[in-house]
């Protein structure tokens, strides 16, 4: 029983160690200025085709360079119904911000809506060589319209992909009312996931290998909204669109 104890207090040090740890901020986007920094932003456009048609996912949406606009300190995503065609916006840092370890967070507001998939991510820089799940992915924020009130934490390897167990999906009351951080503390040991500065999970394997932790490389950032698809849909509330997801800011330490 005291070894148990012992443990349990063992681990707990380790989360505290983690979050107070001295954060060092490394890079800023606070979207002040007209337009996006393509020194550092990469538009994804169209429907993923040929090579990921709907983007791996059977998503809805096609991206465009028209759906989304820089006001008052703010990037706001905008989905929409035009004609038949939903349309959304999605940007990347890849081979321009890429991180390795560190504090990542994000500010932000929901949209609402069946069908409506938003999303703050990582994916890791060498996907081009070995494609995903091998590259490994970290989810740090997911919503979808049709489970109000749930915010998802995942991450994707070689091991646990798609339906991963590496997941947390919590119920936060009023989450979709106006701004909250959602972080990820990663480490060479461990990546803990932050709703407003309250862990909601830790992921440690015991044993790290290519298949389980891809996580020691770097990783570069991705912004979007997703409509539809297998998580997203399959049902799309028209009669909501168009929605916003509006991100205030996004910070990284080491």
């Amino acid at each position: 029983m005291r070894i148990c104890v012992l443990l349990f207090l063992c681990f707990c040090c380790l989360e505290l160690s983690a979050q107070d740890k001295e954060w060092k901020l490394v890079w800023e986007e606070d979207f002040n200025g007209t337009e996006l920094d393509e020194s550092v932003w990469n538009y994804e456009l169209g429907d993923g085709c040929p090579g990921l048609c709907g983007w791996g996912n059977n998503e809805s949406q096609i991206y465009t360079k028209k759906n989304h606009r820089l006001h008052q300190g703010k990037l706001i995503i905008t989905g929409r119904k035009e004609g038949s065609i939903y349309t959304s916006t999605r940007i990347t840092t890849k081979a321009k911000k890429e991180f390795k370890y560190g504090k990542i967070e994000v500010r932000a507001q929901l949209p609402v809506g069946k069908g409506l998939w938003p999303a703050f991510w990582m994916l890791g820089s060498n996907i081009d060589e070995v494609k995903w799940p091998n590259c490994g992915e970290i989810d740090i924020l997911e919503y979808v319209g049709k489970e109000p009130g749930m915010i998802f934490t995942s991450l994707h390897t070689k091991a646990s992909h798609g339906n991963t167990l590496n997941t947390r999906k919590m119920r936060i009351k009023g989450i979709e009312e106006g701004f909250h951080t959602y972080t990820a503390q990663w480490t060479k040991d461990s990546i803990s996931f932050y709703i407003d500065n309250e862990l909601v999970y830790t992921f440690r394997p015991e044993q790290k290998t290519k298949e389980t932790w891809p996580f020691d490389q770097p990783f570069y950032l991705i912004v979007n909204m997703a409509i539809g698809g297998n998580f997203g849909g399959p049902e799309i509330d028209d009669s909501a669109l168009p929605q916003n997801f509006i991100i205030d800011y996004i910070k990284v330490y080491q």
